[in-house]
């Protein structure tokens, strides 16, 4: 495409991701009108409608995403070959961004400050987001990768590794749960050999009773307990709410019950802070931490080594160990 197309289908790009031809002129620092005409006229070159209007903004049409797709892989291309001129130079200079979880970010200290050693001239950029803006992001080349906990289904994402971590119930050492469960298993070990030491995993239904914190239904936890709520046929009613992991470990750790994966925990667990009890219903045995990308999207050298970097050295990506009360990783 030309330079008048480029900037054309620019303005196009910022209206659809944006949802607004107002806040597409807003993000460009231009008049609605001179946005409203660069896509006409795209429209009129390519002769069919790319935007439907509608009350609440503008949303691309079939034709309008093939567009998009276009002009992400175009952009994404771009970025490929000049970080693969600047990795002539050894990866001296250019930006990654990395969308993640909350429960990601201990994790990620350490890789990134020997990813920065290495290339101190590469700008690391992290967006602390849910797991659906995560994958939005991705999607949309926004992030070049993304750190997600049992996210959806989606066929444009490509995984790059792929670890279990089951969601536990979380409680401090002097919660009456933990002194149930370790008389569980001593009862087991003094017991017939079948039961081999282990306690029963801790039913949904049990936790009807104990004051209960919970993620908002944006996160992937949430989404896991709804179906296990239905599943189980069990309706639990939370007595804190919030948007914050490190809010939902502080309610444990002041004697409260909360769910989370076991990798947001190990660090408390190991210092003796937190106990975790493992679940019984298969949903919360099941979930799986990610690293994705984009599907069809070259990573970049710097993407790359980032990438290994993250698999090599995160706890989120070793290999499970358990949910046993006590047990750190």
């Amino acid at each position: 495409m030309s330079l008048v197309q480029d900037r054309r289908i620019s303005h196009f790009h910022e209206a659809a991701r944006l949802g607004s031809v107002r806040a597409a002129a807003d993000f460009l620092n231009v008049a609605p009108s001179a946005v409203s005409r660069q896509i006409t006229q795209l429209e009129h070159e390519l002769g069919m409608p790319l935007l439907e209007r509608h009350r609440r903004g503008v949303k691309p049409t079939e034709a309008g995403e093939r567009v998009l797709e276009y002009y992400r892989q175009r952009l994404a291309q771009q970025e490929v070959l000049l970080e693969s001129l600047q990795s002539l130079k050894g990866l001296q200079s250019g930006s990654l961004v990395l969308a993640i979880g909350e429960g990601f970010i201990e994790g990620l200290a350490g890789p990134l400050s020997r990813f920065s050693a290495c290339y101190p001239g590469i700008e690391l950029k992290v967006n602390l987001c849910g797991t659906n803006e995560v994958i939005r992001q991705v999607v949309e080349d926004e992030a070049h990768l993304g750190l997600v906990f049992h996210p959806t289904r989606d066929p444009k994402i490509r995984t790059h590794v792929s670890r279990p971590q089951p969601v536990c119930a979380v409680v401090n050492p002097q919660h009456v749960l933990v002194r149930q469960f370790r008389a569980q298993q001593f009862g087991a070990q003094e017991g017939s050999s079948r039961a081999a030491g282990k306690a029963e995993p801790l039913s949904l239904a049990a936790l009807a009773s104990h004051s209960l914190a919970l993620p908002e239904v944006s996160f992937g936890i949430r989404q896991i307990v709804a179906q296990a709520e239905h599943q189980a046929g069990v309706m639990l009613s939370p007595t804190l709410t919030c948007n914050a992991l490190a809010m939902l470990k502080q309610f444990a750790l002041h004697g409260g019950v909360t769910l989370l994966p076991e990798f947001v925990v190990s660090e408390e667990v190991a210092a003796g802070r937190l106990c975790r009890i493992p679940l019984q219903e298969a949903q919360f045995v099941t979930p799986h931490v990610q690293l994705i990308s984009r599907l069809g999207r070259q990573l970049s050298d710097g993407a790359s080594r980032l990438s290994s970097l993250l698999q090599q050295d995160m706890t989120a990506f070793s290999p499970s160990e358990g949910g046993s009360v006590g047990q750190s990783r």
